[in-house]
């Protein structure tokens, strides 16, 4: 996100905003940031704490040619797009950091840049208003069309925020996709990791069937998976399926096993479980207002093969 705004310099490759290329070191082309027409938003709020509210907001357009009667409308459409328009003469060091946060998105978007950049901008605020204004920031940026590139490392943000998502691993692009293709096709384990897969099972493919394959996972134990990729027969495999995705007390279908339920944790809305499977311990979610397994009990348990991905095993892959 640096190297997009100008404030890192990258060694090569080439960037380009709106087709315009700001950046490329082997033909010489460095466009300062003031020349790309960004906007920025950073996780620590920034705003001037020894200005009010409309003085921040207005600021960015002191130094473009726009009347003073403009600035003031595009002010005021600005903090109304935020919710802040009855908080404008108000110094912004008595507003709470949410409200600052908002200060700072009408502060990047007056003006109308052609990109947007945020940098986990909701990542300081408590988990309820984080929310609050996730939802918020979608309607922003919705009304406004304006392009963003959002950085996160929340999921659950990237997937109501984004139109599209890139997934990111030690400065490599794994993969680009909408939010539906990134979720029920993942590229990789890593992927699978982001979105919630976070149960593995380790075997061996037996036979490949088109978009589904058999893997044995050990002492004739076999069940039905899904192929995102190439593999073939003796290929060593690793199986990715989320927490949802896994039923207790449920029989249907080849992937019925018996498993042992090792914890259980009551959240309210939800249960989650620990279960042992193939000698492994797997995280299961059911929802619901109610607990209905017992610990210590053997259950059968139900993985749909539509939600086992297998993916050739390369070794152990770190997700953090």
């Amino acid at each position: 996100m640096r190297c997009v705004a100008g404030l890192e310099h990258p060694t090569s490759g080439e960037i380009s905003i709106a087709g315009r290329v700001v950046s490329s070191p082997e033909r010489g082309i460095l466009v300062p940031p003031r020349a790309r027409e960004l906007g920025m938003v950073f996780q620590s709020y920034a705003v001037w704490p020894h200005m009010t509210v409309r003085q921040n907001v207005v600021y960015p357009l002191k130094h473009r040619k726009i009347s003073r009667t403009e600035a003031t409308r595009m002010v005021d459409e600005a903090l109304t797009l935020v919710g802040l328009s009855e908080y404008a003469e108000r110094p912004v060091v008595a507003l709470s950091g949410g409200q600052m946060q908002r200060v700072a998105l009408a502060r990047s978007i007056v003006y109308r840049p052609q990109l947007l950049l945020l940098d986990e901008p909701l990542s300081n605020l408590d988990a309820k208003l984080r929310l609050r204004l996730r939802d918020d920031l979608r309607v922003i940026l919705k009304q406004t069309g304006m392009t963003a590139l959002y950085v996160t490392h929340d999921q659950a943000e990237a997937v109501v925020l984004g139109d599209r998502i890139g997934v990111m691993r030690d400065g490599k692009l794994l993969q680009m996709a909408a939010p539906d293709e990134i979720y029920n096709r993942p590229a990789d384990l890593f992927v699978a990791n982001f979105t919630g897969a976070t149960n593995e099972l380790a075997g061996t493919m037996v036979e490949c069937n088109g978009k589904f394959g058999v893997v044995d996972f050990g002492d004739g134990r076999r069940g039905e998976v899904s192929l995102l990729h190439a593999l073939g027969p003796d290929d060593k495999v690793r199986v990715a399926l989320r927490p949802e995705n896994i039923s207790i007390g449920k029989q249907d279908g080849a992937n019925t096993f018996s498993a042992k339920v090792l914890d259980r944790r009551y959240q309210g809305t939800q249960t989650a479980y620990e279960i042992e499977l193939f000698g492994r311990r797997l995280e299961v979610v059911e929802l619901g207002t109610a607990a209905r397994h017992q610990v210590g009990v053997e259950m059968p348990v139900c993985m749909p093969r539509e939600s086992c991905w297998a993916y050739r095993d390369t070794g152990p892959v770190s997700h953090d």
